[in-house]
Order: C-alpha cells, then sequence, then structure tokens
C-alpha cells in the first residue's frame, strides 16, 4: 500500500510564528516516523512560501500545486491569518481535505468577543467584559483590576493584567498593537483548567482527562513559553466539576462547529465553570498541553497524529 502524502503546514504572519514552526516542526517528524510521506510548506513573517526542509521559496501559485500532490493537509499554525479559518478556506479552495476545524469554526472561534456570545447563548458563563476599539478606547476608565487581550490573538499574546489605573494604557497599547478590538475582562478568580475534544467522523466526542495550569500571576506569552508554568494532568477535580467541565468543552466544540481537536480553556469557579476561550489549532508539540491530556488517557502522540490523520482519509 502506498504511503499518505501529507502536507504539514507552518509558519504564518503573525505573533505566534516561531510557536508554529515549533509545533510544525514536530508534527512533521512524528508523522515521518509513522511512515506518512510528509511535504513541508512554511509561511514567513512576511506571508512568502517555502518547500522542504531546506526552505526553498515558492509563490503562493506553486504552494497550492503542491498541495494538490497530497492526500490531506495539516495546517499547523496558531493565530490570525491560519487558524482563523484563512488556511482552512485555501484548502477548501485547492480542494485539498485537511485536518482541524473548518471556516467558520476556526474564524469564530478565533473572534474572542464572538465566541463570548456563543457562549452567552448556551448558558456557559465567561468574564463580565467589554469591547474597545481604538474610536471608544479613549473613554473607557479604569475602576477595578482587569485583563487587557486582543480579539483575535492567541499564545497569550498582548494580554496584560491592569491592576492599577496606570497599567491600563501600556496595556491597551499592547493588546492594540496585534488589532483593532481589543477585551477588557473582569478578573475571574477560579484555577485554570484546560479540556482537550476530541470530534471523529461519526459524530461522537472524546474528551481526554483535563489539566491543570498552576503559576504565580497571569498565564501570559513568557510563563507558557519561559517553563514558568506547572501542568497537572489529570487534573484533580471532583465528579460534579470534571462533568462540568466536559460537558461545556463539548457545548462549545459543537456550537461553534468544530472538528479535530479543539482545545477549550476555562476557570473553573465556586461557581462553575467559566469560559476563556477555544483553541482550533492549539500548540503541538510533544509537551504541549493537548498532546499531555491524551497521553495521561493512553494515547500517544505519534497515535493522536495517526488518528487525526486518518480519520480525514477515510
Amino acid at each position: 500500500m502506498t504511503a499518505a502524502r501529507v502536507a504539514v503546514i507552518g509558519g504564518g504572519r503573525n505573533c505566534e510564528h516561531d510557536v508554529s514552526l515549533a509545533s510544525a516542526a514536530a508534527v512533521a517528524g512524528a508523522l515521518e516516523d509513522a511512515g506518512y510521506v510528509v511535504v513541508r510548506l512554511t509561511i514567513d513573517r512576511d506571508g512568502g512560501w517555502r518547500r522542504g526542509a531546506d526552505g526553498c521559496p515558492v509563490d503562493v501559485a506553486d504552494a497550492i500545486q503542491v498541495l494538490r500532490t497530497c492526500d490531506v493537509a495539516v495546517p499547523v499554525l496558531h493565530g490570525p491569518r491560519g487558524e482563523d479559518g484563512t488556511l482552512a478556506a485555501l484548502c477548501e479552495l485547492a480542494g485539498v481535505p485537511y485536518v482541524g476545524s473548518g471556516v467558520l469554526a476556526g474564524a469564530l472561534a478565533m473572534d474572542k468577543w464572538a465566541t463570548k456570545l456563543v457562549a452567552a447563548d448556551l448558558g456557559i458563563a465567561t468574564a463580565p467584559g467589554l469591547l474597545l476599539t481604538p474610536s471608544t478606547a479613549p473613554g473607557y476608565r479604569w475602576t477595578h483590576p482587569v485583563v487587557v487581550k486582543p480579539v483575535a490573538a492567541g499564545s497569550s499574546q498582548g494580554v496584560s493584567l491592569a491592576s492599577a489605573a496606570g497599567d491600563l494604557g501600556p496595556a491597551l497599547d499592547e493588546a492594540f498593537a496585534l488589532g483593532r478590538r481589543v477585551l477588557v475582562e473582569d478578573v475571574v478568580a477560579g484555577r485554570e483548567i484546560d479540556v482537550a475534544v476530541l470530534g471523529r467522523p461519526d459524530g461522537t466526542r472524546t474528551v481526554a482527562p483535563a489539566l491543570e495550569i498552576v503559576v504565580d500571576g497571569l498565564f501570559d506569552f513568557d510563563t507558557k513559553y519561559g517553563g514558568g508554568a506547572d501542568f497537572r494532568v489529570p487534573a484533580e477535580l471532583a465528579d460534579a466539576e470534571r462533568k462540568g467541565l466536559e460537558d461545556a468543552a463539548v457545548a462549545m466544540f459543537d456550537a461553534l462547529g468544530c472538528a479535530g481537536v479543539a482545545r477549550i480553556d476555562f476557570f473553573l469557579t465556586a461557581d462553575g465553570p467559566v469560559l476563556n476561550e477555544v483553541n482550533t489549532m492549539p500548540g503541538f508539540t510533544e509537551q504541549s498541553q493537548v498532546p499531555k491530556m491524551f497521553a495521561a488517557a493512553g494515547v500517544s502522540y505519534a497515535e493522536l497524529l495517526d488518528l487525526l490523520v486518518r480519520d480525514v482519509l477515510g
């Protein structure tokens, strides 16, 4: 039997470029070890495309032709111009099956404000917050500690805690540097719990053991990738807490129309789960949260990737 050709796409034109490169390299290596013929494609920070481990430059038209020689694509781009449905749209137009969520699910999940609206319709709590733009931000007045974040960014990029009035201006500047819409949310007191949901073609949903992030202070970019966070999996949860988190995670997965695997992040408070965000293409090295959660269920990194690809190949 001929080995399937799999295009693994990494990089991207956003602040998560380096994180995506690490995920894509890990995914490509694991799929090669599993016997797939892997075709590496990389999107540079300036939007240029490269092919292969040596990074040979190609134009977009050539990149699409390369994609069309593959049986399936694995888009491993995090953040805007990738995870937000952009790359899924390219694959759709090229007629190439792909792993992960489609155009609409990616766009909705990347937009934290839209995600909050979906959650509210489902009765899932989110942090009270306001949407600010460059025209409305000057009228906002700090009255209590808030978390400031871009509406569409990931890897905790541009996220700041404004503990005092003097922190607000710099926090807004940092968030607006990554987009024209910013969320200002109340600080939620609770445990940070991640839940991974795997959607299968037959409609079944598999929820991996939950992971707790234990960190001193805000779980920002430096903490996330600098080794300052303690990932505990499986998280110690009461049965009712676990069920509440899993039910909310699956409800969000389905309401947004996610496919493949997604990570849904919560704060677990005394009143129950509070949704933080949904990641349709979460970090995907072997040491990232989602692979760690499935490993705790006895599913190795290589097995998880193989399952995702085989589900698309049919």
